[in-house]
């Protein structure tokens, strides 16, 4: 099994090269400013106008010539020659290209320029700025040498605000868990007096042995042939002299404890038991022996009771109260792991409740996109034909796609927020030793898969993911969760899934009704819902080059035009009620087997023993009938 630790957020594009097209003599990158205007806008957007000075409209414009220079040809001049730009600009605008220069210096100017001047007003940009004015428009009346104002809008990193000061602490919520596992506790408390149990000699070599007596032996063992008989000797370590055997359920071998029931001093009983399955010698395990069993000693055991005298030989100090307390925390806290997840969940939800981030547009896209790709590459791995995922990769779908997401993506991004910025504040750190501990085991599992360890990159995932668990920990320190013990098995699918699948069904009715085209909406996809901020983009990626592209240029596509609502003749209240009424009388399950096939995502099989079975299709499913035999 492989681990994938999430990573960083993946920006959409950046913001151009790192190196300076005007350098200071010492070589650091010069920012030619006037003063800027910065407005902020919904979503952690902003709109920033920027005033570069004609040092740095003339320095942009010559470095845009020098490299256009570069790669063309001009005749007269060798190429690579310095060209005047008057004579590149003729050239260029001859072939329909009169403002590319100048357009590329615009680019260069934002490249280099709106960076630092977000940052000069406190914040910090994701994804690639947009010029408001396009750059071919700004060409134009572009002059080298003359200060020029460029407004570009963009997407910032946003600020986290919470409620009240510590709204983190005392989070409530609730979640669901079994309840405390008696039956453990008990066999718990049983192994614990088993353990100081007293043991009195037996007198009287009659006496025969019963279950919770001991015994001493002297133990020959051989493997067991076909017929049952003895075989070959056993090693040495599995037969033995003065072996302390305690008659109890399940504590050797099956067959040796009921074997010498009855049995008393100077016996020899010949028992066939059955090696585990598991049993660490491999030479042995499963098979069967059978053992000279020579009974030397015999003994009674009793139970110590359950008082405070009991719990004083445990451990000095503890009562019987104290003990049981202790007992039971250890077997909750245990138990309790197991529901660590839905703990983490009822956190993650009230923890939403009580911060105030804006969310980039950029990083909704992104993640979309991200989760779209995914989509569609484990449609392909589920044997969906190309031909067919490419019909699924339109602007259109990848819109309702996206509106369906979104929620989820934002409230996902806000709780990875709050968790970075509360391992901050609060100091909370992974120690070393339990970051080794994961690289190791995650080193040693990329060996046995030969696959390359990146520990470079990897190592700081293992340490993001190994803090929000701590975090999360510290939350529940903290909060006031209430927590509901049932026996109840959580359903294995989305109910919230199941609704929005259900409203798709009610509207795939009412298109056919009104006769309207059906869209395949593929947006109904088991990753919907996905609690994760920081998806697997890498694996997402990686597996998906073929149809990554699609995705980008459908997001694309529907950014710029949003598909026009689909006119719909509204269902009639009586028949709107009726579908209510088919779905609300089946179970779950029922309910989402048919939700998932009025949406065409699943078909039945014709069943050939229905009496209006039609067999003239029998060739749609066998058109070769000698392979069908």
């Amino acid at each position: 099994m492989r681990f994938s630790y999430h990573c960083l957020l993946t920006l959409l594009l950046t913001t151009g090269s790192a190196s300076a097209f005007i350098t200071s003599p010492a070589g650091r990158s010069t920012t030619f400013l006037n003063a800027n205007t910065l407005t902020r806008k919904p979503n952690s957007a902003v709109e920033i106008a920027i005033t570069a000075p004609g040092t740095a409209t003339s320095a942009a414009f010559d470095k845009a010539c020098s490299e256009l220079s570069k790669n063309v040809t001009i005749a007269g001049f060798r190429k690579g020659a310095k060209i005047p730009p008057k004579v590149l600009e003729g050239a260029l605008a001859a072939r329909g290209g009169r403002s590319a220069i100048r357009a590329q210096a615009i680019n260069a100017l934002v490249a280099e320029l709106v960076e630092p001047a977000l940052k000069s007003e406190g914040v910090t940009p994701i994804g690639q700025p947009t010029l408001i004015v396009s750059a071919e428009e700004l060409a134009e009346t572009f002059e080298p040498g003359k200060d020029i104002e460029i407004k570009v809008a963009c997407d910032v990193w946003p600020a986290i605000k919470f409620t009240s000061e510590e709204a983190y602490k005392g989070l409530k919520g609730s979640y669901t868990r079994k309840p405390f596992n008696q039956e453990k506790f008990d066999t718990a408390m049983a192994d614990l007096r088993d353990r100081y149990a007293e043991t009195s000699k037996i007198d009287d070599p009659t006496a025969k042995l019963a279950m919770g007596d001991a015994c001493v032996v002297n133990m020959v063992g051989y493997m067991a042939t076909a017929d049952g008989e003895k075989g070959e000797p056993l090693p040495n370590a599995a037969s033995g002299d003065n072996v302390e055997i305690i008659l109890g359920q399940g504590r050797y071998m099956e067959g040796l404890v009921e074997g010498l029931i009855g049995a008393s001093v100077g016996d020899t009983r010949t028992v066939t038991v059955a090696f585990p399955d598991k049993l660490r010698d491999k030479s042995l395990a499963g098979k069967k022996a059978v053992f000279d069993v020579n009974v030397l000693e015999t003994s009674t055991r009793s139970l110590p009771e359950l008082n405070d005298e009991f719990a004083e030989k445990v451990r000095p100090g503890l009562t019987i109260e104290s003990l049981k307390e202790e007992l039971r925390k250890a077997i909750d806290e245990e138990d309790s792991k197991e529901y660590v997840g839905a703990r983490n969940k009822a956190l993650a939800d009230a923890l939403a409740e009580v911060i105030d981030v804006e969310v980039p547009e950029t990083i909704v896209q992104q993640q979309a996109k991200e989760k779209y790709a995914l989509m569609m590459t484990e449609m392909r791995d589920g044997g969906t034909p190309d031909a067919e995922i490419k019909k699924l990769i339109t602007p259109e779908n990848f819109q309702k796609y996206r509106d369906i997401v979104a929620d989820d993506i934002k409230k996902d991004f806000k709780i990875s927020m709050a968790s970075d910025y509360l391992g901050e504040i609060e100091q909370i750190e992974v120690p070393a030793n339990q970051i080794d501990e994961q690289m190791g085991a995650l080193k040693k599992e990329a060996e046995s898969a030969g696959e390359a360890f990146e520990e470079a990159a990897i190592r700081p995932k293992v340490e993001a993911t190994l803090q929000r668990r701590l975090v999360f920990d510290f939350l529940a320190g903290h909060a006031d969760l209430e927590v509901i013990y049932s026996d109840q098995k959580e359903p294995e699918f989305d109910a919230a899934l199941m609704e929005k699948l259900g409203e798709e069904s009610l509207k795939r009715e009412q298109e056919i009704e009104s006769g309207e085209p059906i869209g395949l909406d593929v947006e109904e996809d088991s990753s919907v819902g996905s609690t994760e901020i920081k998806s697997m983009a890498e694996d997402a990626e990686a597996s998906a080059d073929e149809v990554e592209q699609e995705v980008v240029e459908a997001a694309k596509e529907a950014e710029a035009e949003k598909a026009p609502p689909v006119n719909e003749e509204p269902k009639s209240p009586e028949d709107g009620a009726a579908l209510a009424a088919k779905y609300a009388s089946m179970s779950e399950e029922e309910r989402a087997f048919a939700i998932l096939l009025d949406l065409g995502m699943i078909n039945i099989s014709p069943d050939p023993d229905d009496p209006n079975y039609d067999s003239s299709i029998d060739d749609d499913f066998c058109p070769e009938y000698d392979a069908c035999e």
